[in-house]
């Protein structure tokens, strides 16, 4: 895997001598001139669904590898790796191990449990529960006679629930992927410079912050990506630590290698690349309680075509 490290990476030149170096060193800025991808792209008119915050509308950002995490690690459409199984669940679905009005979820039969107010008549050492069962379902409640609360019943706050629960109110948006020089705008040159960048922003790299309070415990979190890596070819890791430089073909690095995420070398053989990338987010989180951890989320842009051709060497 290859580690760039930013902005101190000099420009690699060519030297002057023959008439093969300096028809390389043309090309290196005659390519990446006519390759160059715009910051933005068009807006192809798409919209969210109602209450969803992190949908993909961009007429440029293809769809999701088969292998969503490709070298190097996990992903998925939006929810990310947890970083841990969630304690209650029902039917796949993360749910509140508590809630107020329910009470207490017991994992073992997917029902919220809480003492009946008022308490019917009821046998010595025996208490009368409402039950919410099929994961919380209103229409599933009865009463049930029991000489002991179920497993889990009384249990206090847990912070790394209510870090989850906050992490589920913000929106970790996967990166979106843009390459120089790019299949669509034109081919490159084996052994000519790529660059890599994708778009900056909180959703996209952090930080983000929310919290989450229940029954006096808060708990705040704070998601930040500690690094992006981009998947070049089989065997080909690049990792940044910023969302990179966009290229501009007249900027001050135009003919040269990106400054802070790329290939500054390229391709040593021609073909058809197909370029992903992969954000590794930190959730840091601390309680009132004094507290603390971490949960790792990732997100995995869309693929990028490169397509990369042989260098022409015209002699005299």
């Amino acid at each position: 895997m290859l580690t760039w490290g930013g902005g101190s990476v000099p420009a690699r030149r060519s030297r002057a001598g023959t008439p093969r170096r300096r028809w390389f060193a043309a090309g290196v800025a005659a390519l990446l001139v006519l390759t160059g991808t715009p910051a933005r792209a068009a807006d192809p008119g798409g919209s969210c669904p109602p209450e969803q915050t992190d949908c993909n509308v961009w007429d440029d950002d293809p769809p999701i590898p088969g292998d969503p995490g490709g070298p190097g690690g996990g992903g998925d459409n939006g929810g990310g790796n947890g970083g841990g199984t969630a304690k209650c669940q029902w039917n796949g679905r993360v749910i509140p191990c508590y809630d107020p009005d329910l009470g207490w979820f017991n994992n073992g039969d997917g029902c919220y449990y809480k003492l009946a107010e008022p308490q019917k008549e009821a046998p010595p050492g025996q208490q009368w529960y409402q039950l919410a069962c099929n994961g919380g379902d209103l229409g599933s409640l009865r009463q049930e006679l029991r000489a002991a609360p179920p497993p889990g019943y009384g249990t206090p706050p847990d912070p790394e629930e209510l870090a989850r629960r906050a992490l589920a109110s913000i929106s970790l948006l996967r990166p979106r992927a843009a390459v120089a020089p790019r299949r669509s705008k034109g081919p490159g040159l084996v052994g000519l410079p790529v660059w890599m960048w994708a778009s900056p922003g909180a959703s996209y790299f952090g930080p983000l912050s929310a919290s989450a309070e229940d029954r006096g415990l808060t708990v705040t979190i704070t998601a930040t990506v500690t690094r992006i890596v981009w998947h070049m070819a089989p065997g080909l890791d690049v990792t940044c630590t910023g969302p990179g430089t966009p290229y501009r073909a007249d900027g001050p690095y135009a003919g040269s290698p990106s400054p802070d995420c790329g290939l500054p070398h390229g391709y040593a053989t021609a073909g058809t690349y197909q370029v992903h990338a992969t954000t590794f987010w930190t959730v840091e989180w601390t309680s009132s309680g004094g507290e603390s951890g971490e949960i790792a989320q990732s997100r995995v842009s869309g693929v990028v075509p490169v397509q990369i051709n042989e260098l022409q060497v015209v002699t005299r």
